[in-house]
């Protein structure tokens, strides 16, 4: 008789157990198929954030923990020197006039390092102040007299082709100088090392915008924007709605890396308008990059007309004195006497 009653005990404790886990399995599965049914992840996934960082002049994650110096790049931009190499990698490119109807371009980079950056051209002063708005390593090929002023001064981090030439900057055999001054970022940091320059920095970062602010902007439609310097300099930005970005084209041609054939693609174009005044004979400028004024920012393929403020040195979109986010990604500055702003600069 006891052993009747201990194989009954045995054979409902058995039934028991199957049928604890019979219930678990059920409710996995119906917690499996509601996810799959909604297409929400467990919350424990969705709560934890894809990255840890973001980089300061892009808003874009990365996992690392980076303070790498902003380094700042003046790059040759007339027709012989096209197309550059390096651009693609910049967080900002500031485009501004040089003499004539010549536009100069400043590269600004911290959160990719390109092999190498050029035709590397000389500075303005101008453009050393625009490098000194993210206290960047600023690197040149020669200067004009206002330039070596302040470049001399001790009071900025540079290097300069003219003491480097052949050295840390290389002349390429498959164009003409002046259009043929490269440098590799690797020769930036040594040199940078040899002048016990600071390599790391504190960086402030750019307001930018959160996802859903992003399919939240509004303005006029700007799938095609215009900006005209003259007759070789015909800029022209493309929008590709499926991405987001602008591709940038100059005279009717695409902008891409020389090296690896890879094209601009930005989320930021912001077109400010700044007084310009010829200051000597051979048509050097003064850009008054303190006053603010009024600009458009294009994002999203539409168009904001707002205004621009010198903030330390930077020039930071505002409306309505409140400043305004830029999308996370790269951002590209043209930079046109206030006076053709209305007339050099379309969209549609």
């Amino acid at each position: 008789m006891n052993k009747k009653r201990l194989w009954v005990t045995c054979f409902v404790a058995l039934f028991l157990m199957l049928a604890a886990c019979s219930s678990k399995e059920t409710s996995k599965s119906t917690e499996d198929a509601a996810s799959k049914d909604t297409g929400i992840e467990k919350k424990e996934v969705d709560d934890k954030p894809r990255f840890a960082y973001t980089f300061p002049l892009t808003g874009k994650g990365t996992d690392e923990a980076l303070s790498s110096r902003t380094v700042a790049v003046m790059v040759n931009n007339v027709p012989e020197a096209r197309p550059q190499s390096g651009l693609h990698k910049a967080d900002i490119v500031y485009e501004v006039l040089a003499e004539g109807k010549i536009t100069r371009l400043l590269a600004v980079f911290q959160s990719e390092e390109p092999d190498v950056i050029g035709p590397v051209r000389s500075a303005r002063d101008y453009y050393v102040r625009l490098s000194n708005g993210f206290d960047a390593i600023y690197v040149f090929h020669g200067w004009s007299p206002s330039a070596q002023v302040m470049l001399t001064s001790g009071n900025i981090d540079s290097l300069n082709g003219l003491y480097y030439d052949g050295s840390l900057f290389k002349r390429a055999d498959f164009r003409k100088a002046p259009h043929n001054s490269y440098i590799t970022y690797k020769n930036i940091k040594k040199g940078s090392k040899k002048n016990n320059f600071e390599l790391k920095q504190e960086i402030p970062a750019f307001p930018f915008l959160k996802a859903d602010e992003v399919t939240a902007i509004e303005g006029d439609p700007a799938s095609q924007v215009t900006v005209s310097y003259g007759d070789h300099y015909k800029v022209q930005y493309r929008y590709q709605s499926e991405k987001g970005t602008y591709f940038r084209y100059i005279n009717n041609e695409q902008t891409v890396d020389r090296e690896t054939n890879t094209p601009i693609e930005l989320e930021n174009v912001l077109v400010v308008g700044a007084d310009h005044k010829v200051i000597d004979s051979a048509g050097r400028r003064n850009i008054n990059l303190e006053s603010g004024g009024n600009a458009v920012l294009f994002q999203q393929g539409k168009a904001q007309e707002i205004n621009w403020k010198n903030k330390n040195g930077r020039i930071i979109p505002v409306k309505d004195g409140a400043e305004v986010s830029f999308v996370s990604g790269k951002t590209w500055v043209n930079l046109v006497p206030a006076t053709s702003l209305g007339t050099d600069v379309s969209w549609e």
